[in-house]
């Protein structure tokens, strides 16, 4: 018998109030094994979102759809309850992962899932799509453990492709394929790909004043204890960093958060 799928659909839109001048909920739809809920924002006139997987994990064949809508000038800050994780496939069927995100005129989303941990055996297809108005501010981050160290645990086999796209009034100013099959240990040790690293995080800022903080963003990964690096293309600021442990990334991944949040705190969910 094949094993039972889950499927989770989230759909989460918010419009600027405009006598209120806060955010809230226009639209709130959740289905299967994914929730969200809203708890009080740290941040005057920033609405937060948390979203979770109740299924505990992602196994093969799951599929898990998130939609994330922001109308003209609304604000939110959306992070996940915990790290996600993808167990092995055990008929080599992949899960599914997409999230697609529209950010309006004047709008500004931070997006802030925590990890993935994939482990030995894992099959994912993972899309994000973000659409983002002329003048709409985005932040997010996506990183990715392979297997728990602290528990002994690595990830030899596995089958990963990654897509990541970003536009901005239409134009694609960003789109990031990465694809791993097979011998992932292998693959991750050589030098051109993760030089023995087993965590890699990639941070993207798109906003106006984006190129002003490059060199600050440099200045924070030459401190960090991870290899990094960043750069600005198409307006869009990107930092990548492989560290080899996940605290460590975290810790990196989290400097460069802050500074770019102009050192507003984090997600209470980060801060555990």
């Amino acid at each position: 018998t094949s094993a039972q799928r889950a499927s989770g659909r989230l759909v989460l839109k918010f419009m600027f109030d405009q006598i209120s001048g806060t955010t809230r909920v226009a639209n709130f739809f959740q289905e299967g094994c994914l929730k969200a809920r809203l708890p009080r924002s740290q941040i005057t006139g920033v609405a937060e979102a948390v979203t979770l997987n109740i299924s505990g994990g992602v196994a093969g064949g799951d599929k898990l759809a998130t939609h994330i809508a922001l109308g003209e000038r609304a604000k939110l800050c959306i992070a996940s309850q915990s790290a996600e994780k993808v167990y092995r496939a055990l008929d080599a069927v992949p899960s599914e992962i997409a999230t697609s995100i529209d950010v309006g005129p004047g709008a500004l989303l931070d997006y802030l899932p925590q990890e993935t941990i994939v482990f030995n055996g894992f099959a994912l297809r993972r899309r994000l799509d973000i659409d983002l108005a002329e003048d709409a501010v985005f932040l997010g981050v996506e990183s990715m453990i392979f297997g728990r160290q602290a528990c002994g645990e690595s990830v030899v086999a596995g089958s990963l492709n990654d897509v990541v796209s970003l536009r901005r009034a239409g134009n694609l100013l960003m789109q990031d394929t990465t694809r791993l099959d097979g011998h992932i240990a292998a693959i991750l040790g050589r030098k051109a790909v993760a030089d023995g690293n087993i965590a890699v995080a990639n941070i993207m800022y798109a906003a106006e004043d984006a190129p002003i903080y490059i060199s600050a963003v440099r200045a924070v990964l030459s401190g960090v204890g991870c290899l990094a690096g960043a750069s600005v293309v198409n307006g869009v600021l990107r930092a990548r960093l492989l560290a080899a442990d996940a605290a460590s990334l975290r810790q990196a991944v989290m400097a460069v958060l802050k500074l770019c949040r102009n050192n507003r705190p984090l997600p209470r969910v980060w801060q555990g």
